[in-house]
């Protein structure tokens, strides 16, 4: 049974692939060769090397030839042909197909001739050359011809608009489409390219720019990965954004007009001999030079300004004389302001105003130093990982004979300092080659600030480029003039550049330990709490506040009997010292007494709290005491700990600031004098006394 039902689909497959090589394959065939039957042209159409058009709104017959880089007019100028007509003609001859078709040696059987077509006379010719001629004996060594072909294009039919073309052989007549005679009915305008530059931006490897004699000064900007570098006049970096606006800039530019030699002022006006700019965009094995020379004297009236109300007025642009260096053709084109003005200045201009150009997860440590001044180090905390945005940070002291101490940074302004430095920009390039003289008045015999970036290569940090491209380090000088003038002034160290730079990057980066540390003192590990809280007042040497909470006891229940605002600061208190907190930083070790208002005071009050830490043996506790002065504003109040995990003079939090006041006021508050009693009846009246302002706090 299995052995019939193969043998019946073995049949039926025979069947079904006779089918598709017998019939299918024969009308598909056959649908080709129809197809093929309208065509007009041949397959010379399918490899068109040169064009020439003629008649239509063309005063002179156009000619065109293709070339390595793309087709090229060559009569009545030479210049690049317009690429989109050019690929609309060649695709109307390629697929040009006929609606119907007649002989023309029929024409005499009905009184007519060419002339009733329009064909005598054609209104368009179009002749090209394209495919090899077949005429070549077999085995021939000679070079393939190209073969001639050429349509002359009639009247428009009565009734369907289309239109009539003699063949080639002069021997039919086709009727066919009016699209063919819609792309050649063309201006010479329109079958020329109005762009100068056919080089785009993805492609651009170089961009030279060359002034007017007798300076004669010589840009040479290179792309080198996703950067630009200048290589002349100076080494150094470019803008890259600038460098791409102003190369699409260029690339934007479109000839205006052409003019005619007979029409062409001396030389001496167009200024193309000693033109205003020579630019060149060099790209990949091909190159093209601009010479851009005088601008164009306007032949009548100065247009009109625009309309005040306008929200979008045309940018300001001026017309020049102008030339491509290989070409003969002069035209004019319009330049930009701007573009022009960024050309002028393009040393500058052009010129990357970043002293600093960095990825900051590849900065893993940052030292300052400043004349008279401990040096302050910023270091990355390494995590064995790729650096983040959120690796923490600490700070590196070193004192004389002595290892070096570590604590903790503000995340914040480690990142604020480094933001800072990978935005300073140079407001204005002062020198590229100073003498001895002016490094000393600018300050830079005594560095106001020197700041040295330490990078790592761990990682590919620099876009598109490897990590040896990122440098092991880079300091930055910035100096004070003598006169103290209030500029700043930058250069880096391994460089003679020297910038004027805004006088703001000192104040955001002191050299100062207390600025960078952690704002954060200490925060309770989780299972940790505040058994015991004791506020004394050392100068009176009395107790404001003091419990010790007993076994199973909360914080809540031993405060329910007392006054409302009195369980409401202790409550804030006891948050704000688990999570301790300091606003600033004032000193960095623990002194008898502080100074303040340029006089030294001893501690108003002691904090003494007692924690509870869970650990493996069970419960331990510690006891902390921070000291504080009194109150010197309304949001001023120094804090202090001799401990040594602390060791530290700081502002205090503002809410730590509050719940303190509330304690240390209120017994006074609750106590203050009575009222004055009334004058005797018999007595005059007394004037009404002066209201006396209220007391300071201090006074309190």
């Amino acid at each position: 049974m299995r052995t019939k039902v193969t043998l019946v689909l073995l049949l039926l497959n025979v069947v079904l692939f006779f089918f598709i090589f017998t019939f299918v394959r024969k009308w598909q065939t056959d649908a080709l060769w129809g197809r093929d039957q309208k065509r007009v042209l041949g397959p010379e159409a399918a490899a068109i090397q040169s064009l020439v058009i003629s008649g239509g709104r063309l005063a002179e017959p156009v000619s065109m030839e293709k070339r390595s880089d793309g087709w090229t007019m060559t009569k009545p100028i030479e210049w690049p042909a317009n690429p989109h007509a050019v690929s609309r003609i060649l695709n109307e001859l390629m697929f040009l197909e006929q609606e119907t078709s007649f002989l023309v040696k029929d024409l005499t059987k009905s009184g007519l001739s060419l002339a009733d077509y329009g064909l005598d006379k054609p209104q368009l010719t179009v002749t090209f050359t394209g495919g090899a001629d077949n005429a070549l004996p077999t085995g021939s060594t000679a070079p393939a011809k190209l073969k001639t072909v050429s349509l002359r294009i009639g009247d428009t039919t009565k009734v369907g608009n289309r239109l009539y073309v003699l063949s080639p052989d002069g021997e039919r007549i086709y009727v066919v489409g009016r699209s063919l005679v819609d792309s050649l009915a063309l201006t010479l305008n329109q079958l020329q390219a109005d762009t100068i530059f056919n080089i785009p931006l993805f492609e651009v490897r170089s961009f030279n720019l060359q002034t007017a004699a007798p300076t004669n000064l010589r840009i040479r900007i290179r792309r080198d990965g996703p950067r630009w570098s200048f290589e002349a006049p100076i080494l150094t970096r470019a803008d890259r954004l600038q460098v791409e606006l102003a190369i699409n800039g260029l690339n934007a530019l479109h000839t205006k007009s052409f003019i005619e030699p007979s029409a062409l002022p001396p030389p001496e006006r167009t200024a193309l001999a000693n033109p205003t700019f020579r630019i060149t965009l060099e790209g990949n094995g091909r190159r093209a030079t601009l010479l851009l020379g005088a601008p164009v004297t306007p032949a009548g009236p100065t247009p009109a300004a625009q309309p005040a109300g306008d929200d979008h007025p045309p940018e300001p642009a001026t017309d020049y004389y102008a030339k491509i260096e290989d070409r003969a053709p002069v035209f004019t084109v319009a330049v930009s302001d701007q573009l022009f003005a960024t050309l002028r200045n393009a040393q500058e201009d052009l010129r990357d105003k970043h002293l600093l150009s960095f990825d900051p997860r590849a900065l893993t440590s940052l030292t300052l130093a400043a004349p008279n001044r401990s040096e302050v180090t910023l270091q990355r905390l390494e995590t064995g990982q790729q650096p983040l945005d959120t690796d923490p940070w600490q700070i590196v002291t070193r004192a004389a004979n002595q290892a070096p101490q570590t604590l903790p940074a503000d995340l914040a302004l480690v990142h604020r300092v480094i933001q800072k430095l990978n935005l300073l920009q140079a407001l204005r390039f002062l020198r590229d080659a100073p003498q001895a003289i002016e490094l000393e008045n600018w300050g830079f015999n005594r560095p106001e600030r020197e700041i040295t970036l330490n990078f790592s290569n761990k990682g590919t940090f620099v876009e598109g480029s490897s990590p040896a491209a990122m440098p092991a380090a880079i300091t930055l000088l910035i100096g004070v003039a003598s006169e103290r003038e209030g500029r700043a002034y930058a250069k880096l160290a391994n460089e003679p550049f020297i910038y004027l730079v805004d006088p703001d990057i000192l104040r955001e980066t002191p050299v100062t330990t207390t600025y960078y540390r952690d704002r954060l003192l200490r925060e309770l590990p989780e299972g940790a709490r505040i058994t015991g809280l004791a506020l004394t007042d050392t100068a009176a040497k009395t107790e404001l506040f003091s419990h010790q909470l007993a076994a199973g006891e909360t914080w809540p229940q031993a405060l329910a009997a007392e006054p409302e605002a009195k369980r409401t600061a202790v409550l804030a208190l006891l948050e704000q010292l688990s999570s301790l907190r300091a606003k600033n930083f004032v000193l960095d070790s623990f002194p008898p007494t502080v100074e303040i208002a340029g006089e030294a005071r001893a501690w108003k009050y002691s904090l003494e709290a007692t924690v509870s830490l869970v650990g493996g043996t069970g419960a331990q506790t510690e006891t902390t005491t921070l000291f504080f002065t009194e109150r010197t504003g309304g949001g001023t109040q120094l804090a202090g700990s001799p401990s040594p995990k602390f060791n530290v003079v700081f502002e205090a939090d503002q809410k730590l600031i509050d719940a303190l006041f509330a304690l240390t006021q209120s017994p006074r508050d609750s106590g203050s004098a009575a009222p004055a009693p009334a004058p005797p009846p018999t007595a005059p009246a007394p004037a009404p006394a002066k209201e006396s302002p209220p007391a300071s706090e201090g006074q309190k």
